[in-house]
């Protein structure tokens, strides 16, 4: 330890006449760099593979210059004229040389395909009068409409003119089931194409009715492996484990052949006479396959919290408020059940969360009525190619988990969550 003296004046100072003060605030900077540095890999790793991801995705949302990085003389034509101004001659210039050189750039096909997230069949209109473009020859107003009438339309210039600014919350607009008109009001979308409004109530609609499910068999399991001795917990823990040692695809499918309407589990209710061969039921490729599977799956996930809060609990507790003459319902609702809140919040809060962003599983099992937004967030990166979209399904689905979690930490306390 240093040595330390007062001066007269009444100073602490260090044996080599620093004050202590001053000496103290320089080994705290010390330390809180020692440790700065000993977290900056995980920093980093959690930046690069974590945020800076999101942060594309948030861009990616909201940014598509599929038309306006293709079609400049369009572009630019736009941003000098208000909204609303009929086509002149240099809008009709502007349109058919731009195609001209997005023939030649084999880029016609990335424009069409922008306008066409807003407008439905205007992709092949810009790739077939792209073919012809090279022709065109002024007056360029009756080239384009002699190639198709359907460049005078007053909606498809509206369209353009929205496409043309690369920043856009259009795409976070369609992820609601709404859209602009030609005067770029926000009105909501055909009846016939509001579907991810829907989708996102029924995903969180399945994944409470998964998470409830799983604690209602969870909750029973957890307390029978707290409660028994060591040798019998342990050797149940490993079958509430096994699933994790088992790959989720090969679970997954093992469920496709316990619930078809000639599967194992049609064909024991059939043999012990519980529904005769006719009333084979159909549990797959419907939300009760996306259900059951899921409960499966996500089971441990509720398990664990549960266990590791219920463990500790001195089993003394409950003996005392049923010798002081609490029935057994009475002390499990006042004495035991509050003592397991916080494995409760945590493991409802986990499978829900992982419920909300499943693929795989309702993909395999759901059929048309079991799938999940998530599902449609990858048949638009993979299918429909439209990454914007799909940028913006998912943002509001991370929105609405960031959410739930500031409800969780309003109501129950962040700080209460335990997971083991």
């Amino acid at each position: 330890m240093a040595d330390m003296s007062a001066p007269a004046g009444g100073l602490l100072t260090t044996s080599d006449g620093r004050p202590l003060k001053s000496a103290l605030a320089t080994a705290q900077k010390r330390a809180k760099r020692r440790a700065f540095l000993l977290v900056l890999p995980l920093l980093a790793f959690i930046v690069i593979t974590f945020i800076v991801p999101i942060g594309q995705l948030m861009h990616q949302a909201i940014y598509n210059d599929g038309f306006s990085a293709n079609m400049p003389r369009m572009t630019a034509w736009f941003a000098e004229t208000p909204p609303g101004t009929e086509p002149d001659d240099a809008a009709w210039e502007a349109l058919a040389l731009d195609l001209k050189d997005a023939a030649a750039a084999r880029s016609v096909g990335v424009v069409g395909t922008r306008v066409n997230y807003e407008m439905s069949g205007t992709r092949s209109l810009f790739t077939s009068t792209a073919r012809g473009a090279a022709r065109f020859e002024p007056p360029y107003r009756d080239a384009l409409l002699a190639a198709d009438e359907k460049w005078a339309d007053p909606n498809l210039w509206g369209t353009m003119r929205q496409v043309s600014d690369a920043y856009s919350a259009n795409f976070f607009l369609a992820a609601i089931d709404m859209t602009r008109d030609v005067n770029g009001k926000i009105v909501p979308m055909p009846e016939e194409r509001q579907i991810y409004v829907s989708l996102f109530v029924k995903t969180f609609l399945l994944a409470g009715l998964i998470t409830f499910t799983c604690f209602l068999l969870g909750f029973p399991i957890a307390h029978l492996l707290a409660t028994l001795p060591m040798k019998w917990s342990n050797l149940l823990m490993i079958l509430v484990l096994l699933p994790f040692w088992t790959s989720l695809l090969v679970r997954t499918t093992s469920w496709m052949v316990l619930l078809q309407q000639q599967g194992v589990v049609n064909n024991t209710m059939v043999a012990l006479g519980i529904i005769s061969e006719d009333g084979r039921i159909q549990m797959i490729y419907n939300q009760m396959g996306t259900i059951i599977a899921m409960t499966h799956i996500l089971l441990p996930f509720m398990i664990l919290p549960l266990y590791s809060v219920m463990r500790p609990i001195p089993p003394s507790y409950v003996r005392a408020a049923r010798s002081l003459g609490a029935t057994s319902w009475t002390a499990f609702r006042r004495v035991y059940l509050p003592q397991t809140l916080p494995g409760v919040g945590a493991g409802s809060l986990l499978v829900f969360i992982l419920a909300v962003g499943y693929y795989i599983t309702p993909a395999l099992v759901g059929g048309a009525s079991g799938q999940l937004i998530s599902n449609l967030i990858a048949f638009h990166m993979q299918s429909s190619l439209n990454w914007s979209l799909a940028s913006a399904l998912a943002a509001l689905l991370l929105g609405a988990v960031l959410v739930l979690y500031w409800i969780y930490d309003r109501l129950v306390g962040i700080d209460n969550l335990k997971l083991g």
